[in-house]
């Protein structure tokens, strides 16, 4: 399967032009036409970017800010970086135009601290944007002025979660915090903000040029657009892929190199495993989560040793604020060891099921509620092999 004629991010662009374009519509047309273009955000919880932006702006704030999201951080995951590396005016343009849409005059890239040599190329991007007018004082000589900071992460998984994000750069620990009020209301420093992916922000000069419903004509009609996918494992050709949303995951497979394939991680550790039995499903918000992460197994991989190192991961990252995680992951992954021994009965493995369900529902943030994914489905997919070693 080829898509070379449905490349977005991957093709062409003029720096700039989407934010002219948006300083001439205005603020509230930009708000409707991101809208109705149905971009979700692209960091995998899928909220819509127009809604998000439309909240915000609402606001009656002295102060608004936009954070862009960069603290890739799920296994698997690299899309982010190589748009940092190679693309990174476009980041920046997207993140203008959100900040024009909602009246916000501050941005900040929050980087994940193992990107740190990003830092420098990110702020000469900026500079040589101020210097051609796209960003600092009075923009394009209109009363429109937007600045841009790099805040640098520590290495924390769990402020990938935008209330830790936020916690983070506000000076205190990165933890989640219980909803609402959200970010549109109380954000960074108290003020109304908007937190969006690397990815979400890249495709917005593109919709304010081209159109709502030129994006529109990419992807399914519920997951419009294309998506990045980075995708790694037993495959011929690893790398970054720009697919539409509502590919299968055996077409996926075919363009990567990656035919005969044992099971797949879609959505990176918190993501879904996915057998062989299921290759024909599509990735997209209404089907397999297209978080961006693609790893692909083949046969000769032992999955019980795989859900070892996700569970481990999850055990290391969780912040340890809320219960259902903190002990959830560490009893999900007694278990796992439990089945390394031959020592965890059938009624054992559907009592961890049932503390999957639990820390589905009761865990404060994201993380708690989608580390069980990785072990239910993989003990669904696999259970003979697992059970019986």
């Amino acid at each position: 399967m080829k898509n070379e004629k449905k490349k977005i991010l991957f093709g062409e662009f003029v720096t700039g032009a989407g934010l002219v374009r948006a300083l001439e519509m205005g603020p509230g047309k930009v708000v409707a036409e991101v809208k109705a273009s149905n971009l979700k955000g692209r960091g995998g919880a899928g909220f819509p970017t127009g809604l998000k932006w439309e909240l915000t702006a609402k606001q009656e704030s002295d102060e608004k800010f936009i954070i862009c999201n960069a603290d890739e951080g799920e296994p698997g995951t690299f899309k982010d970086r190589l748009l940092l590396m190679e693309q990174a005016e476009k980041v920046l343009e997207g993140m203008a135009i959100a900040g024009f849409a909602i009246g916000a005059r501050q941005g900040f890239i929050y980087l994940r601290g193992e990107y740190v040599y990003l830092k420098k190329s990110l702020e000469d991007a900026i500079a040589s944007m101020i210097n051609r007018r796209f960003l600092g004082q009075n923009i394009n000589k209109t009363d429109f002025s937007f600045e841009v900071e790099v805040r640098l992460g520590a290495g924390a998984y769990v402020c990938g979660e935008e209330f830790a994000l936020i916690s983070s750069m506000n000076g205190y620990r990165g933890e989640p915090r219980n909803k609402p009020p959200y970010p549109s209301e109380v954000g960074f420093r108290d003020k109304p903000t908007v937190v969006n992916n690397v990815e979400t922000l890249c495709y917005v000069p593109y919709i304010v040029t081209k159109g709502a419903e030129w994006f529109k004509e990419h992807g399914t009609q519920a997951s419009t657009g294309t998506k990045l996918f980075s995708v790694s494992g037993d495959v011929k050709h690893p790398g970054v892929y720009e697919l539409e949303l509502g590919i299968t995951v055996n077409q996926l497979l075919a363009e990567v190199g990656g035919e005969g394939a044992k099971s797949v991680q879609v959505g990176g550790a918190s993501g879904l495993n996915v057998a062989e039995k299921d290759f024909d499903k599509s990735i997209c918000f209404e089907g397999l989560p297209p978080g961006g992460s693609i790893m692909v197994f083949n046969h000769q991989r032992d999955m019980l040793h795989v859900l070892k190192n996700f569970m481990e991961f999850f055990v290391e990252e969780s912040c340890g604020q809320c219960t259902p995680c903190r002990e959830g992951n560490y009893r999900l992954l007694e278990g796992v060891r439990m089945l390394e021994k031959g020592e965890c009965s059938v009624r054992y493995l559907k009592e961890l099921e049932a503390l999957c369900d639990v820390m589905k529902d009761s865990s404060k943030c994201g993380l708690g509620q989608t580390a069980p994914n990785a072990f239910l489905s993989i003990v669904e997919n696999f259970k003979t092999e697992i059970l019986y070693r």
